[in-house]
């Protein structure tokens, strides 16, 4: 048997089927992420190298203010959405993969014709809110972290650099690592690396000898 944790569900499954209803109904605008794409939004800024202001990050998930019903509702979408984050960041924190809303295969589909490309079209979403933190100081370090993600999202087809990682093959292959990756993401970011400890200093000699 493997001693590997299973993947940590991130919602229980009343609370995701609720979210999905709101953003699938029509008190979202059109241009609103739905529940796969906010899954992925909010696991990336779980990720991310520093905190965003909420008002900034809801009000890019919903672009624009949802008509909700009442404040309770709104009290409650909002609830969902940031227990989802801070779960993912708990899970994380743990060494838990996450578990991600849709199967791992592509079964020979473009990823963007699939949740998984959704997903990380929503990852990506996240990811440009705050650019500069996640490029700074080791660019080539985070694109090569972060070209999984861009891979399957599909929305960087067009660019010549992305036409080794379209490989059929390759993309199922990354697919499967995704909950990995996102761990890998969260040690990159959010996990100081050990600092040596210092060496015992050696006493010095000399001082005063026997009479």
């Amino acid at each position: 048997m493997s001693d590997t944790p299973p993947p940590q569900p991130l919602l229980d499954d009343d609370a995701l089927d609720r979210l999905d209803d709101f953003l699938a109904s029509e008190r979202v605008g059109e241009d609103a992420l739905d529940l796969i794409s906010s899954h992925g939004y909010l696991v990336a800024l779980a990720v991310a190298p520093r905190e965003l202001d909420p008002a900034v990050w809801i009000g890019e998930l919903f672009h624009g203010e949802p008509a909700f019903s009442d404040d309770a509702e709104r009290d409650e979408i909002i609830g969902l959405l940031e227990t989802l984050k801070a779960n993912a960041v708990s899970a994380l924190e743990q060494g838990l993969l996450p578990e991600l809303p849709f199967e791992l295969t592509l079964a020979g589909l473009p990823p963007e014709e699939t949740p998984i490309g959704d997903w990380c079209a929503g990852f990506m979403e996240a990811v440009f809110l705050d650019e500069p933190a996640w490029f700074d100081g080791d660019e080539e370090g985070a694109a090569a972290l972060l070209l999984p993600f861009m891979a399957l999202s599909g929305l960087f087809d067009d660019e010549p650099d992305m036409a080794e990682m379209v490989d059929p093959t390759r993309l199922e292959g990354l697919v499967q690592q995704l909950p990995e990756l996102v761990l890998d993401l969260y040690l990159n970011y959010r996990v100081p690396p050990e600092k040596p400890k210092p060496s015992p200093r050696k006493k010095a000699r000399g001082g005063r000898g026997k009479r």
